[in-house]
């Protein structure tokens, strides 16, 4: 009937059943809280993996691995460990602090049970309270047998120096390098875009950066799954204050993918509180989302301006710059030898997000050790041809139309009318030559189906368009004034995910 965590994990009894409410988050407050009580520098070195702790339904049990740790354990940390189980079940349990022989642990014998009220200072204190922390890493030290149970991988969080940037993505970068250097500076902090164009990378540079600089700084990272999960839970057992302490009192939290709370009142309001109660504090929030805060209308107006009224940054798939810096950067990771000519190929070709770079290098890392050869142009264009035709789908002349119409907020058909409305005709050539990037359509059937033009009008409205992107010019969109490099990038954009 035990329960145990190790390292934040939660493994369940033989049976499958529960005996506690609200496992997760117990443990994780427990944890953060016994953490607080000694400062993390001592926290790691006592309670990290040299020390487990189980929860049964009558005791919380402290596993050690020698009787130095279960005498020290005993008579200098009690107190703490009794004030962060409160806080973590909202009342008192007995402690029990037993020897694993598993972990090479030298006495052996009957745990010892303590009353959380009426333990004394009789416990085993002889030798231990004049040893110090520094006797304790020089006792972890020594060789010992090991656990026949695996030993837990941490996540590995990605950091802001890894990060490749340019034009797409330069401004969430620098607002991320703020907001780690300086927490609370630009609270709440909205990074969004498409997927795959590094949200998750920022958070998580956002995070580590923080753990480097200051690592006292009390930061929690999750997903808007995990924070509904936790809240429901937290809801059903009762555990709500311990919710709130955990989440409303950090100086870092950070949250990916708010659109997930779309619809979730109950969530929504619990989420608003907390925001208010970090903004209020001056404590930092991050969050990330798939779209900008105006087509979050489900999350509701409350929320919302709340964003805006932060820092609101958006991200672009990655130009070829972006892309190529990306490749060059994961072969090095990788320790990948990787040609510049194959570096460039990749970049070329696989267009629309990260994630399929990286699935790139995976493929040529696997033909490499097949083939027993080294990586070549002839290797890459042999083995991500599936993998480029799977990113360029075949684009419509009807496609060009509605991506862009959407984009600059034209009615529909409109680019077909005869008209010569300065408004139109613009958004009409950047049409035609979007048409002549993407499709494979002759120029008579493109003049045709915008508006019946003839074919030396497409070649004109190609030449303009190449003109203005030459003078990165800004030009009359629709009922705006557009740079023409971002229009054609927004617009392209909306083909990958329409």
């Amino acid at each position: 009937m035990t329960m145990r965590f190790a390292g934040g994990e939660v493994v369940r009894a033989k049976d499958g059943r529960k005996v506690a409410d609200n496992d997760t988050d117990i443990v994780s407050t427990f944890r953060a809280r016994l953490a607080d009580q000694l400062g993390r520098p001592r926290y790691d070195l006592w309670f990290g993996t040299n020390t487990s702790v189980s929860l049964t339904a009558e005791a919380l049990e402290i596993q050690v691995p020698n009787k130095f740790f279960h005498d020290w354990l005993k008579s200098n940390f009690r107190r703490q460990i009794e004030a962060a189980c409160r806080e973590a079940l909202g009342h008192d349990v007995p402690l029990v602090f037993c020897v694993d022989e598993s972990q090479g642990g030298g006495a052996t014998g009957e745990p010892c049970v303590e009353s959380p009220r009426a333990a004394t200072a009789e416990s085993c204190q002889a030798s231990a309270q004049t040893v110090s922390d520094r006797a304790a890493s020089a006792i972890l030290s020594r060789p010992r047998i090991q656990s026949p149970q695996p030993s837990l991988r941490r996540r590995k969080f990605a950091k802001l120096s890894g990060f490749v940037t340019g034009d797409s993505n330069k401004l969430a970068f620098t607002s991320a390098e703020l907001a780690a250097r300086k927490l609370g500076s630009i609270s709440p902090l909205l990074i969004h875009g498409p997927t795959g164009v590094g949200k998750t990378h920022l958070l998580e540079g956002i995070y580590s950066e923080v753990r480097r600089r200051q690592p006292h700084v009390q930061a929690v990272y999750l997903s808007a799954e995990q924070f509904t999960t936790f809240f429901l839970e937290a809801l059903r057992g009762s555990g709500l204050p311990s919710f709130r302490r955990k989440y409303r009192g950090v100086e870092l939290l950070l949250i990916e993918d708010i659109q997930f709370f779309a619809g979730k009142r109950a969530t929504l309001v619990e989420l608003l509180h907390t925001i208010d109660t970090l903004l209020r504090d001056g404590f930092q929030l991050v969050l990330s989302a798939d779209r900008p805060p105006d087509d979050l209308a489900a999350l509701g107006p409350e929320l919302t301006t709340r964003l805006q009224g932060g820092m609101v940054c958006g991200m672009e798939p990655p130009e070829r710059s972006v892309r190529l810096g990306i490749v060059q950067h994961l072969a090095l990771q990788r320790e990948m030898q990787v040609p510049v000519d194959v570096q460039e190929y990749i970049a070329d070709n696989l267009t629309a997000h990260a994630r399929e770079l990286a699935g790139a290098l995976n493929l040529l890392e696997a033909a490499r050790l097949a083939r027993r050869e080294p990586v070549s142009r002839q290797m890459a264009e042999d083995v991500l041809t599936d993998a480029i035709r799977r990113g360029s789908r075949q684009v419509r002349l009807a496609d060009i139309e509605k991506a862009v119409c959407e984009t600059l907020g034209l009615e529909v058909d409109s680019l077909q009318q005869t008209g010569r409305l300065k408004r139109i005709n613009h958004a009409r050539m950047l049409a035609m030559w979007l048409a002549r990037k993407h499709t494979r359509a002759a120029l008579s059937e493109i003049g045709r189906h915008f508006g019946r033009r003839s074919h030396t009008t497409v070649i004109s409205a190609q030449k303009k368009v190449e003109g203005w992107m030459h003078d990165h010019a800004a030009v009359d969109l629709a009922d705006r004034h557009w740079n023409v490099e971002d229009a054609i990038r927004r617009v392209e954009q909306n083909l990958k995910t329409g």
